[in-house]
């Protein structure tokens, strides 16, 4: 049976009328927290396909409106800014207070930061985005960090924060640390020193090593090279070799023939 609608409270829809009692039992939404329709005389807020009666929209641990209020939500439950923020936005390391969600937060190694709390410890100004070096639980500027902490190169006096050489107890940076001849990095190779200059192998043995009675070139004697002595002459030991037969004298007798050395049998024709 239709009902006459004259005089009556109607509802449009898709431009055909309801009385209201009917409108409200086929199209009416049902509230998520009173489980009750939501009638043409209330306000229906929604958010992501649910809906809500306007005194049933509140936070869901501090019961307050949220009617035109910033939310968010966990676990399908609403909240306000503030209940979310303290129990589930991150905590300032420094001042223990809650990051609001949307400000802006600084993190280090799964600690977190309001913008202004995340100072050097020395100076106190704000780091933002700049580079900084952490030590014991603090966080120090880069120029704060070299004044309190980091060692002076022994040779040109400046700050050393990366890389840096120890020779006689003394810091230096890996580009200050040359050999004293060629002037090449010694850092990552073998050198030796005298009168506490280092140089390295090649500088050293050009400067300071005997030279070999055969070959002419420096005896090292580093790393643990033999080489044979005898009356103020050296020879590198395959060198060491009869000046006739080049048998290895190593081990073995020899004669002398002026500047020459002979093994025995060779000697016989002296």
């Amino acid at each position: 049976m239709t009902e006459s609608l004259f005089g009556k409270k109607y509802v449009l829809r898709e431009e055909n009328p309801y009385c209201v009692k009917c409108y409200e039992s086929l199209y009416s939404n049902t509230c998520e927290e009173c489980k009750k329709p939501i009638g043409c005389n209330s306000r229906d807020l929604s958010y992501k396909d649910r809906h809500w009666h306007e005194d049933c929209f509140h936070c869901f641990q501090c019961k307050r409106s949220l009617v035109d209020k910033p939310f968010s939500t966990k676990d399908e439950q609403l909240l306000c800014t503030e209940c979310y923020s303290n129990e589930y936005s991150s905590k300032c390391h420094e001042c223990k207070k809650t990051i609001m969600p949307g400000s802006r937060k600084m993190e280090h190694k799964g600690n977190s930061w309001h913008e202004t709390c995340f100072t050097c410890q020395r100076c106190q100004q704000p780091i933002g985005t700049k580079s900084f070096i952490p030590k014991d639980n603090h966080n120090y500027c880069v120029p704060c960090y070299e004044k309190q902490f980091a060692m002076q190169c022994v040779h040109c006096k400046k700050p050393i924060t990366t890389g840096g050489v120890t020779y006689h107890d003394q810091p230096w940076h890996k580009d200050c640390f040359l050999c004293t001849g060629c002037k090449q990095q010694l850092s990552g190779q073998r050198f030796t020193s005298r009168d506490d200059f280092a140089y390295c192998l090649n500088c050293f043995c050009n400067l300071y090593a005997k030279k070999c009675a055969s070959c002419t070139t420096p005896i090292s004697g580093l790393g643990g090279s033999k080489y044979i002595s005898f009356e103020e002459r050296q020879w590198h030991n395959d060198c060491f070799n009869c000046k006739k037969c080049s048998v290895s004298l190593v081990g073995r007798g020899f004669l002398t023939e002026r500047d020459d050395i002979l093994c025995p049998e060779c000697g016989k024709d002296m």
